[in-house]
């Protein structure tokens, strides 16, 4: 343990955290916590636990009001918070499933392979048809918007007093966002941003409090709404990745646990595996429905989001996508009255670039890998401005209050960025019928022009994209792009984090697709031959894709998304090499946004190798040790007692067959979830029960799939006296097999196994078959490699 530099935390982690399963004692930056007096450091609260208390001087009833609500909540992305459990993605093969699996014929089998592409399909329609809704609904309220501010705007630019103008479009903009962040903030936080971080973690297999319930969806699907519409600098792309997953967690149930109704459909995937497989799908059938890319949003899944992949996943994956993109185009074309016309290629319409684009040229990709660098270098600027803008949120914005307030006042400065950018821009042009503005803007152009800047800001993100890629040469002149990418750029950055349900892909995207127009205007004004570089909405194309990757370091499925959306495959190649310069570069500097907001919400998430350097670590230095075990049979009391133990909260127990004392563990013979007995305990599954004359029904597989998710706590389960004397059989309910490995093993070799198996516990044994250790996800993840080598994280009730 030499070369491990070991980081200093505000918990230490000790034998309450032997399992390393724990519960939160404070939820993020909003929940409920507990805090101590720094008493010779002025007043710094300090997170901690309640044994750091200086016990020797009094606290007052006022102190602890004042205790109670802290103006600065510190944070340490160097912590692993123990608020997250793992998910159970390695089944338990006790006798209840050998025997359920006996009784199953051929034919069930067959059934249920064909009932999972039946919930496939329905993910995909479902999904699909929530895309058609926030794309109809986002058109119409925009719209509304737009031709009310375009109205007024053309009214005073007559009469004078545009600054009318300026307060309706700020007061417009801070009412939907403030909708959206309200119904956020106060009612389902989990909602906020885009949602793929957390989707990222539910599959990679952490259990994110609340992130595929029902009512997150409905709040995501209206805060995105209120978002779009209230003109912040984000996009739809996101939410509709989280709101896919969230339709397949509950359609692959046959159930709502929030409506409390059971449709007594698809039991047989009411466990994390299948859920897990099934969120893959919704989280591609997301990326599909919205960028009109099937093909990449199973590559997304993929490479963005899934940690455990099978070839048969793939196919039911793809047609999860397809039927989601081709459930909105049907139902857009019927909206639209344009039955039959399926070529609309998704929620956020890019346009196609058959015929306005030319093909480039070989010379050109030296070009094109330097605007790759520069997306990198311009993608780890962003993130690193917001990861200390997210650090400054989560220690003084943490009160739903102030979070509304923050994202009212973003709306409205984003609204007087832009009336001001407008205001000040003489860039006028000749108001051509192809190009089809939306919202043209004359202002003080003369009659037939239109201010260009006013295209860019006076628009929803994905049409200014549009134009910035298919708008004809001439149409932007260089100091209207430069004003744009600069103040659109902070905007960006600004914005995401807010408390409100908003994507980064879009916005990214029209960053880099108005640099990148710029750049292909300056290589036609230096050479010259400016002919060659005629077409800006080229290079417009890969500095959006320069941008994005820069920003989310995604190579393989975001070329093939840009490509599906921009219906165009001549540039898959130029795409390909600058997202992984741009990967390359900015992973020089700084993470990927996604996975810096991972980090700073101290989530214990598994990469998919070991650090590097970890080889000298044994299974022995990382396990939970001593660990907490039962007999195999066991005392209902015990069982009770440990369960109620609010200090360990233990969620795996080896089961052994002479366990006399604690002070010497006894031979593995199997491994028990919490959840499996508390079911145990609800159904009073006992020996003398079963020995006495009450005919007592055999338990199934059944019960304990209907009890899932949300087993119950063991507080609400009643346990007489003298059914704590009684004895509990736990042979035919614990997984006879579980995984082991002795004590020996390296740090690599365990982190494998575990990452591969998608494993929630991994016993420890010693020569004898002997339980000495567990290791769990927490255990794993706190070792990385950082700037002083192999660096071991501390656990924290954070």
């Amino acid at each position: 343990m030499a070369n491990i530099t070991k980081k200093v935390s505000w918990s230490s982690r000790d034998d309450d955290l032997a399992q390393g399963e724990g519960t939160a004692l404070l939820n993020g930056a909003t929940g409920a916590a507990r805090y101590t007096r720094q008493f010779s450091g002025g007043s710094i609260f300090r997170i901690g636990r309640l044994s750091t208390v200086d016990l020797e001087e009094e606290i007052t009833t006022e102190e602890e009001a004042i205790l109670s609500r802290p103006k600065e909540i510190p944070h340490n992305e160097k912590l692993l918070s123990l608020k997250y459990e793992s998910l159970d993605y390695d089944n338990s093969e006790n006798q209840l499933f050998l025997e359920e699996e006996k009784r199953m014929s051929y034919m069930g089998f067959r059934c249920l392979e064909i009932n999972r592409w039946v919930v496939c399909g329905l993910i995909g329609f479902l999904t699909g048809l929530i895309a058609c809704f926030i794309d109809i609904v986002v058109e119409n309220l925009a719209g509304v918007k737009y031709q009310l501010v375009k109205q007024n705007i053309e009214k005073f630019t007559e009469v004078g007093g545009l600054s009318i103008s300026l307060i309706l479009w700020a007061l417009l903009n801070s009412v939907f966002v403030m909708v959206g962040s309200v119904i956020v903030a106060f009612f389902e936080p989990i909602a906020a941003g885009s949602g793929i971080p957390q989707i990222k973690c539910y599959l990679n297999g952490v259990k994110i409090p609340r992130v595929v319930r029902l009512k997150t969806l409905v709040v995501k699907v209206c805060g995105v709404i209120c978002s779009v519409v209230g003109g912040l600098a984000v996009g739809k792309e996101g939410p509709m990745i989280h709101s896919g997953a969230v339709v397949a967690a509950g359609v692959s149930q046959g159930r709502s646990t929030s409506l409390k109704r059971d449709f007594k459909i698809f039991e047989y995937f009411r466990r994390d595996t299948e859920k897990r497989d099934f969120v893959s799908a919704g989280a591609a059938a997301g990326v599909s429905a919205a960028f009109g890319a099937p093909v990449g949003g199973v590559l997304f899944s993929l490479e963005e989001g899934a940690s455990f992949w099978n070839q048969m996943l793939t196919w039911r994956i793809f047609f999860a996508s397809m039927m989601s993109t081709f459930t909105l185009n049907f139902f857009l074309s019927i909206y639209h009255k344009k039955p039959g016309d399926l070529s609309n290629p998704g929620l956020i319409n890019f346009g196609r670039f058959e015929s306005d684009s030319v093909a480039y040229n070989l010379y050109e990709i030296p070009i094109f890998i330097a605007m790759g660098a520069l997306g990198g270098v311009l993608g780890a600027l962003f993130n690193v401005l917001n990861y200390w803008l997210t650090i400054f949120r989560i220690r003084y914005i943490h009160r739903p209050c102030l979070q509304v307030m923050e994202a009212m006042l973003v709306a409205a400065v984003t609204a007087t960025v832009s009336f001001a950018m407008i205001y000040f821009s003489n860039d006028c042009q000749p108001l051509v019928q192809d190009q089809a503005e939306e919202y043209p803007l004359q202002l003080f152009c003369a009659d037939g022009e239109y201010n260009s800047m006013a295209s860019a800001f006076f628009n929803t993100p994905e049409r200014s994209v549009r134009s910035l890629f298919h708008n004809t040469p001439g149409s932007y002149n260089p100091l209207t792009l430069g004003m744009f990418t600069l103040s659109y750029f902070f905007l960006a950055c600004w914005t995401y984090g807010l408390t409100v349900s908003a994507g980064v892909f879009i916005p990214s995207l029209l960053i880099g697709a108005a640099w990148g127009r710029l750049f292909g205007i300056l290589l036609a004004t230096i050479t010259s031959s400016g002919s060659i570089w005629a077409d800006p909405g080229k290079y417009a194309l890969i500095g959006a894709a320069a941008q994005l990757g820069g920003i989310v370091r995604m190579t393989l499925s975001l070329t093939v998304i840009m490509v599906e959306a921009t219906g165009n495959v001549t540039y898959g190649l130029p795409i390909m090499l600058v997202l992984m310069t741009a990967k390359i570069v900015g992973d020089y500097f700084v993470e990927g946004l996604y996975d810096i907001h991972i980090k700073l919400q101290s989530v214990p998430f598994l990469h998919w190798e070991a650090p590097a350097t970890s080889h000298s670590l044994t299974a022995r230095e990382v396990m939970s040790s001593p660990v907490t075990s039962f007999n195999r049979i066991e005392k209902v009391g015990t069982i009770v007692d440990v369960l109620s133990n609010t200090s360990t909260n233990h969620n795996g127990f080896p089961v052994v067959n002479e366990y006399i004392d604690n002070t010497e563990p006894g031979k593995l013979c199997g491994l028990i979830l919490r959840s499996q007995l508390i079911v145990l305990l609800k159904h009073k599954v006992f020996v003398e029960r079963a020995r006495s004359c009450l005919n007592q029904r055999k338990l199934q597989l059944k019960d304990f799939r209907d009890a899932y998710p949300r087993f119950p706590p063991i507080q609400s389960i009643h346990v007489s006296q003298d059914e704590r004397e009684c004895m509990m059989d736990l042979t035919e309910f614990m997984n006879p097999t579980p995984y082991t490995v002795p004590q020996e093993t390296s740090l690599p070799r365990v982190f494998k196994l575990f990452r591969a198996l998608g494993l929630r516990h991994l016993v420890v044994v010693d020569n004898e078959n002997r339980a000495v250790g567990l290791v769990t996800r927490k255990d794993l993840a706190r070792y990385h490699l950082g700037k002083h080598g192999l660096e071991e994280l501390q656990l924290a009730q954070t």
